[in-house]
């Protein structure tokens, strides 16, 4: 199957959708670009997946327009859009083979069997599982399942492809290779992606953009770099990267950094045009911006081991300072500093970054 002529930008202006008086997405307005995968990033229960059925049509908005390339579809039934939908079940057909299942679609459009087929073996071939067409969906993994579910989609060639969790049924390791396998596929076809996860290292590892929701509303959009590097609010700094919050006290300020005091270190941040610069300062520390030492070292603030967590590749820790609580990783230890233990903590200056309010 040839690269992806097919793919269309999505645009969203000022939708809002009701039930009852409960906004779940309130005057949201974002554009997707043609050929690009975005991902619809937030906690359960911050209108994204809401919002990503309005694209495919599952639900109908109350106010606003959805544009589909040139074309309004804001009213559309789901046949209409040309939009293909990939599911966190799953939902194959149990008593349908796996070419059966792939076809499904293309039978249903009036193919023919044996162009149907064709076209499913395709299919089939793109995401790795050529020689699986009889098998049963009960013979295969989690992973080859949802394959198919990825298969079944792209055979349609519509002009959106849409994922709503879809890895959230399969175990960590798996669920790596397939992000990756979605990604390389949907780079290769081109085909506009947009993607529903509440996992930020997922939203990260696939997305040339994120939206990131909260509470109905889409708090900053922005590539994965800006979003980590340049968070605009406090819950932004938090939900991406688990950063720990922090008061800075300031010092001064030019026209492109702050200085400022963390306890007794002093340290310059770009202040990027943020109001309010010489009142309270928040400051996000992110876990790999700390390091832990069980020596004294100059340029450090003291601190009080509360919990250490060994997890083979990698050691976190709860550390209690004059800024409060830090939660710190440390990807070089070979063993754990023990819960009680008086350390030197060291705050590099590449994981620290401003915040708006």
């Amino acid at each position: 199957m040839s690269a992806h002529t097919n793919a269309a930008s999505v645009e969203f202006r000022n939708i809002t959708k009701k039930y009852g008086v409960v906004k779940a997405v309130n005057e949201v307005s974002f554009t997707v670009e043609a050929g690009s995968l975005v991902t619809l990033l937030g906690p359960s229960g911050c209108g994204k997946t809401t919002t990503l059925r309005m694209i495919a049509g599952l639900e109908q908005s109350s106010s606003g327009q959805i544009f589909i390339g040139d074309q309004e579809v804001t009213n559309l039934s789901v046949m209409d859009r040309d939009v293909s939908m990939v599911f966190q079940s799953y939902a194959l057909f149990p008593h349908m083979s796996v070419i059966e299942n792939v076809a499904y679609g293309l039978r249903e459009q009036g193919y023919n069997k044996k162009d149907a087929y064709e076209k499913a073996e395709d299919g089939m071939a793109m995401v790795g599982l050529s020689g699986f067409g009889k098998r049963m969906p009960n013979q295969l993994s989690g992973g080859q399942q949802q394959r198919v579910a990825v298969a079944r989609a792209l055979v349609l060639k519509p002009k959106v492809l849409l994922f709503d969790e879809p890895l959230s049924n399969l175990d960590a390791k798996l669920r790596r290779k397939v992000r990756e396998e979605i990604r390389e596929l949907q780079q290769k076809l081109g085909i506009t992606s947009i993607y529903v996860t509440h996992d930020q290292e997922e939203a990260m590892a696939v997305s040339d953009k994120i939206i990131v929701m909260n509470d109905s509303v889409i708090s900053q959009h922005g590539t994965p770099h800006a979003l980590y590097e340049q968070p605009k609010n406090l819950f932004i700094a938090d939900f991406i990267g688990d950063a720990t919050l922090v008061d800075g006290r300031f010092i001064s300020a030019n026209e492109s950094h702050v200085k400022l005091h963390l306890d007794t270190l002093e340290v310059e941040l770009p202040h990027r045009n943020l109001p309010n610069l010489e009142q309270k300062l928040d400051i996000a520390i992110r876990p790999h911006a700390i390091s832990v030492h069980t020596q004294e070292i100059s340029n450090s603030i003291k601190g009080k081991v509360l919990k250490s967590t060994y997890l083979g590749g990698h050691v976190e820790y709860e550390l209690e300072t004059a800024l409060g609580v830090l939660f710190a990783v440390d990807h070089q230890a070979v063993s754990a500093i023990p819960a009680t233990t008086m350390v030197s903590v060291c705050i590099a200056q590449q994981g620290i970054a401003l915040v708006g309010g």
